[in-house]
């Protein structure tokens, strides 16, 4: 086998991020939120981009799953084309979530496709972490890369500030002689209770598992047939009956896979499967800045607090009077929050929820949200603005007989040619030309412009101009749910 062990950074966004409800849903996990000017997984993509291009590495790849295959594109070809033309970026489409061990494990079975003689290095990294700055992790992150070339299964470990008992540890042995900051693994620890926690910061043999790894795809391989052998063969299994499919957005390729074979695949992490069993694992340090987000409190973090110790987090037009307040944290929407002789609380305003918590329950946001799933709640899953391949739509009012939306189609974006059975629609073009297809006719609608759509009429709505498309929708009939579409054509797939 010719080794040359080319660097693929691998990104895997999944997860959906419980406890930082109401802002992250199912439907719109953690991954896809705003810290700072971009989204974690642009982030994250733009430090892939930048160990791409410095282990001169053109591929990047992304495993998550199906239903975010055009969010992502959205968030992610942006950063790909600032950082130059040359990366394309690839995605492994899952329909269910499975797990690290599994998504890795399809990961190294499309670079085996991809490169037979190489056996690629795999720079594996979770697309929710907020890492600065870049130019420390591409230094680190080649550390890793240089310990995976020597045959090492290998960590990142991230030098613990305090007595963290919401992390993994990994207690260092002995230092390995050929590289640069590694460190054989001397063992791995669960969260453990504060006690112990305050005596692994003490002891300085102790690091945070920060859950990235640099692995080569042979190694890693060899590994699972060794240590979980049914996941070793489920993921071949499953590769080999995957599908490859047009990427008329993206330089790359996109794959999906047979759900029921995918089904099969064992829902465990590759800690478990993989790091904790084999012998040949190392830990290299990581002193950059590093937060997994994993909670409001590590998200407040990241702002500047006032003299009081308040921090607020500025979205949309919302205003925050604060009066007598301490060790509060505010997150704005849209509208004025006022906070009156209150002490160490989280309060997150969102257009369709309201969380108020006392900080040091900030752990506890996810049993709301087994609450509100148990109850069937759409809150779970769906912000009032939903995206689609062709822009979002944000749900204005929603009542007995009638739905009210705006709508936003990108240039470009073409909805597809659909039938309602049991609603009508009316279209009030509010900024740009929409073009309409209405049963047999085509015709353009522009600004202050409307059309009515009868139930039963085939049609469909595209942007042909280069700014954005704004509408609104008022739906009026029996049945208003988003399941009573028929698609006859689709340029995104979903006819």
């Amino acid at each position: 086998m010719k080794i040359t062990n080319r660097v693929i950074p691998v990104i895997l966004c999944g997860g959906a991020g419980t406890r930082l409800w109401p802002l992250s849903r199912k439907n719109f996990p953690k991954p896809f939120l705003k810290v700072g000017p971009e989204s974690l997984i642009a982030q994250t993509v733009r430090r892939a981009a930048g160990v791409a291009k410095a282990e001169l590495s053109e591929n990047i790849l992304l495993v998550s799953n199906e239903s975010y295959q055009f969010l992502l594109q959205d968030e992610c070809l942006p950063v790909l084309k600032s950082e130059g033309d040359n990366l394309a970026l690839h995605q492994l489409l899952e329909p269910q979530g499975r797990n690290t061990a599994p998504a890795i494990a399809l990961a190294a079975q499309w670079a085996q496709a991809r490169y037979p003689d190489e056996n690629p290095v795999l720079l594996v990294l979770p697309a929710d972490h907020l890492i600065n700055p870049i130019e420390e992790f591409v230094a680190v992150a080649q550390n890793a890369v240089a310990a995976a070339r020597k045959g090492w299964l290998t960590c990142f470990g991230i030098a613990p500030s305090s007595p963290e008992t919401g992390f993994g540890y990994i207690q260092q042995g002995a230092p390995v002689d050929e590289l640069n900051g590694a460190f054989a693994v001397k063992r791995f620890v669960e969260k453990p209770k504060l006690e112990l926690a305050v005596e692994y910061l003490a002891s300085g043999q102790y690091v945070w598992n920060g859950g990235m790894f640099a692995l080569r795809t042979g190694d890693l391989l060899q590994a699972l047939e060794q240590n979980e052998p049914t996941v070793a063969a489920q993921a071949k299994a499953v590769w080999a009956a995957a599908t490859e499919n047009n990427t008329p957005k993206a330089k790359g390729s996109v794959f999906t896979f047979d759900s029921e074979e995918f089904a099969k695949l064992p829902d465990i992490s590759i800690d478990y499967a993989v790091m904790e069993k084999a012998s040949n694992v190392a830990v290299v340090a990581a002193r950059f800045q590093w937060s997994d987000i994993g909670s409001w409190g590590a998200l407040a973090g990241q702002c500047v607090s006032d003299a009081e110790g308040n921090t607020v987090q500025q979205e949309g037009t919302g205003q925050l009077i604060s009066m007598d307040s301490t060790n509060t944290h505010v997150r704005l929407s849209d509208r004025v929050v006022a906070t009156l002789g209150v002490d160490n609380l989280l309060i997150v305003d969102t257009p369709d929820a309201l969380l108020v918590a006392d900080k040091s329950r900030q752990q506890d946001v996810k049993k709301v949200v087994e609450i509100l799933k148990a109850q069937g709640s759409e809150l779970v899953n769906f912000h009032p603005t939903v995206h689609r391949p062709w822009g979002t739509y944000t749900v204005l009012e929603d009542s007995n007989g009638y739905k009210i939306k705006r709508i936003e189609v990108k240039p470009g974006g073409k909805l597809s040619l659909q039938m309602h059975h049991h609603r009508s629609e009316h279209w009030i073009v509010v900024s740009g030309t929409a073009e309409v297809t209405n049963g047999d006719n085509v015709f353009l609608v522009r600004k202050n412009e409307s059309t009515y759509v009868p139930a039963g009429n085939r049609h469909r709505l595209l942007n042909p101009g280069v700014m954005d498309l704004v509408m609104i929708e008022v739906q009026s009939g029996d049945y208003l749910e988003e399941d009573d579409i028929v698609r006859f054509d689709d340029v995104y797939g979903r006819a």
